[in-house]
């Protein structure tokens, strides 16, 4: 038996499934990342247009920033390295390119970092040196995911996953779309994260990338939208 085909622990596989659930306290409900001002102002008005927009999102910006950081974080907070923590968590805030992205980030890095406070398990001395470096959401997750047994591959695939499910319930909200539509929403994007993950497990620090110009416009122009249900 290879590695890659390694069972993984249940109490590792319950720890991701942890991690990726929206109940986790952490605020992802309330962020749209840019599709609420996209449906206004974007054109996306049916599913078709939605889940179109959610795959290139997942290619063109979780898969070449978010989760190529957590392949790399994973490995540096099990080493504890936390000058290479530190460096990957200020590239997450230098290139997050509007304030309410980067609130985003900070907002739920700082929530999943008290969740960790009060969980068995964590490392105490991991989670302070984490708290000094203003930590974001990707290199927050990164700890909480590098204290269970899982590979990096798994642990990709559950942040992916839970990314998935928010974005779900947030064109729901905003296109809207009924319930049946958001379930072919996520499985498509549930085919395509394999391969975002399979990428992001690729990229070396000169691949790694947030340029998204429309995405930048589009959420410049979320900050001063009349009427928001999301704060990005």
């Amino acid at each position: 038996m290879t590695q890659a085909d390694e069972i993984l622990p249940a109490a590792s596989l319950l720890q991701l499934i942890w991690l990726a659930s929206p109940a986790l306290p952490v605020g992802g409900f309330s962020y749209s990342e840019v599709l609420e001002v996209a449906v206004e102002r974007a054109g996306i008005a049916t599913e078709s247009i939605a889940s179109d927009w959610l795959v290139d999102q997942l290619h063109l910006t979780i898969a070449r920033a978010d989760l190529a950081v957590i392949a790399q974080t994973i490995p540096a907070w099990r080493e504890a390295d936390l000058p290479r923590i530190r460096q990957l968590n200020d590239w997450v805030l230098q290139t997050r390119e509007t304030s309410e992205l980067r609130l985003q980030a900070e907002q739920m890095g700082r929530s999943l970092l008290d969740w960790l406070r009060n969980h068995d398990g964590a490392n105490p001395q991991h989670i302070e040196a984490c708290a000094q470096m203003q930590p974001t959401y990707p290199v927050a997750f990164a700890l909480a995911a590098s204290q269970t047994a899982a590979g990096v591959r798994d642990c990709l695939l559950a942040y992916a996953f839970g990314w998935a499910e928010n974005m779900m319930q947030a064109a729901l909200k905003s296109v809207p779309l009924g319930q049946s539509a958001g379930q072919r929403i996520l499985a498509r994007l549930s085919r395509d994260i394999p391969s975002a993950v399979e990428s992001a497990m690729l990229l070396a620090d000169s691949d790694r990338q947030a340029f998204s110009p429309m995405l930048a416009i589009l959420s410049a122009q979320h900050e001063t939208q009349y009427s928001r249900l999301f704060r990005s």
